[in-house]
């Protein structure tokens, strides 16, 4: 699997505006805003480093109470300016805080021109201050992110990550952070799923479905899973799994814009990513 460069994720974001500008329907998406799955993100750190651990938390605590995570959110989910985030080049000299991420995983990772931003940057960004450290940000591809932590390479994977069973073998996991959702994407003029009013609803079209039909994803998420299903594994989300062919890519954004170019039928993501990247390409 090739990683893309930031300046080539930049450019399939800039594609996928092109597309959406011409006006015609089918060049736009839709979120159809029914939860299908239930999840919840932290961070992760090596399973021995009970320190780090216990000051992400504290941290994690300060920041909820005395808003600063609301108004970090704010900033990508409201009226608020995202903060520019410059990454350290790592020197093992220096008392740096070195965090594992993937982006183009809008709002939580993404990188413009080497500044980063995110709500999970941000966050990473005021920890680092808050522990008296150097931020260094490691972008790489989604399923190195754990990995990373549990070689020690890297001293925490900030990623959107889900809490499950298998990643708590090999990593420790801070309190949660956010609720995540994994929610299905459609064509804008799809409207197969318009009288859909729960998640059985949605699941008995899918269901329908059959090898023809090609659901997006990135890589390495829940989403992927949730293609797939692992009712068979005890520690498993239990999801059914659909009768559909799973298309993995590096990014969401890559998922959209194959979408967008009928290569495939639909796009199954985490919600903030769904609707963030279905703004930016319905303007």
């Amino acid at each position: 699997m090739k990683k893309l460069t930031a300046l080539l994720l930049a450019v399939v974001m800039l594609a996928i505006l092109c597309c959406s500008c011409g006006g015609a329907n089918t060049a736009k998406v839709k979120v159809i805003d029914i939860p299908l799955s239930e999840e919840s993100y932290a961070f992760c750190v090596g399973q021995n480093d009970t320190e780090l651990l216990g000051k992400v938390n504290e941290y994690l605590k300060k920041i909820k109470e005395d808003g600063t995570f609301d108004a970090i959110c704010d900033k990508y989910f409201g009226d608020g300016t995202p903060a520019a985030i410059t990454s350290a080049a790592e020197d093992k000299n220096k008392d740096q805080l070195v965090v594992a991420t993937s982006t183009g995983f809008e709002p939580f990772e993404m990188v413009d021109a080497g500044k980063y931003s995110g709500i999970d940057l941000e966050i990473a960004d005021g920890l680092a201050k808050y522990l008296g450290k150097e931020l260094v940000i490691k972008d790489m591809q989604f399923e190195a992110v754990v990995t990373s932590v549990q070689q020690g390479l890297c001293d925490i994977g900030m990623a959107g990550l889900t809490i499950t069973p298998a990643r708590q073998e090999v990593v420790t996991f801070s309190d949660s952070y956010y609720s995540a959702n994994q929610m299905l994407v459609v064509p804008g003029d799809n409207t197969e799923f318009d009288a859909c009013k729960t998640a059985d609803d949605v699941v008995a079209i899918l269901n329908t479905k059959n090898a023809d039909c090609k659901i997006g994803c990135q890589r390495g998420t829940t989403g992927a899973v949730y293609v797939d299903g692992d009712s068979d594994d005890p520690d498993g989300y239990g999801f059914a799994g659909l009768p559909a062919t799973k298309m993995e890519y590096d990014y969401a954004a890559l998922a959209f814009t194959a979408m967008i170019n009928g290569e495939i039928n639909y796009v199954i993501v985490d919600d903030a990513p769904a609707k963030a990247i279905a703004k930016a390409v319905n303007g």
